[in-house]
């Protein structure tokens, strides 16, 4: 077969329009996604997925095939520029056109703009002390605005985290100032003072000032940054412990507190 006859199966027409029990749908308009069964795996997954109609084609053999990208997909300006894997064919016949009160495009999620981050290491005493306070923290419903996760001793991951444009981050971990066990603190790292100092990654611990220094060295823009710090007892000693004392066990539900009134005072707009 020559070049011009592959040319030939390849070639597509395109379609104006085509109507879906008794509803006309053009390129542009939002569909939802009914696979049959028995199908490609891939599109069986998007079932009842909504979807944006990209091109009406009809191949050499006279057959339809609707393009379509799909709302959801992280992907999606990829599909609208017509990238392989974020474009996906299906049959007329396994569409579905969406009624006039569905037809509005959703309004996507709000992006997270406050970071709350639990880190410490569970294996060393009550440096595990900021993990438990996001343990209890992920149980609550809070708004798309805020993002609660647990880090860990994943330094590189919080500095990589940190360069998604947060409006404010608030860092839980164990805090040692020389104070009775258990004491909390709020403080706030002078982002501008954290010079370019080498930040070297503990495998074992998060230093969150060493982190904030790899952040900035990354070109993470920190508007405001946050540190509710609880004093420790014990830090495990050589052979390390799980589980935290006493003293700082029992600030965890203040703690927990004490980050929701944060998030309540960014929130309303009064944590400037």
């Amino acid at each position: 077969m020559n070049e011009w006859e592959w040319q030939l199966l390849e070639d597509k027409t395109a379609v104006d329009h085509l109507e879906i029990s008794g509803i006309e749908v053009r390129t542009g308009d939002r569909v939802r996604l009914r696979p049959r069964q028995g199908g490609d795996v891939l599109d069986i997954a998007l079932a009842g997925q909504v979807a944006t109609i990209e091109a009406i084609e009809q191949d050499y053999e006279g057959k339809v095939h609707v393009c379509v990208v799909v709302d959801h997909d992280p992907g999606r300006d990829m599909g609208l520029l017509r990238q392989p894997g974020h474009r996906f064919f299906f049959d007329p016949a396994e569409i579905e056109a969406l009624a006039d009160g569905e037809a509005a495009p959703e309004t996507p999620p709000a992006k997270p703009c406050i970071l709350v981050a639990g880190i410490g290491n569970i294996f060393l005493g009550d440096d595990g002390f900021g993990v438990e306070v996001i343990k209890h923290l992920a149980g609550s419903m809070f708004p798309g605005s805020v993002r609660v996760a647990d880090f860990g001793i994943r330094g590189l991951d919080l500095a990589y985290a940190l360069q998604d444009g947060y409006e404010t981050v608030i860092l839980v971990d164990a805090c040692p100032r020389g104070e009775a066990p258990g004491t909390l603190y709020v403080l706030e790292p002078d982002i501008q003072a954290l010079g370019a100092e080498e930040a070297a990654v503990d495998a074992h611990a998060v230093n969150p000032m060493s982190v904030l220094r790899m952040a900035s060295a990354m070109g993470a823009s920190m508007k405001r940054v946050l540190l509710v710090g609880c004093e420790p007892a014990t830090l495990g000693g050589d052979e390390g412990h799980m589980g935290l004392s006493a003293p700082v066990g029992a600030a965890v539900d203040e703690a927990v507190a004490l980050v929701r009134s944060l998030l309540d005072k960014h929130l309303e707009g009064k944590g400037s």
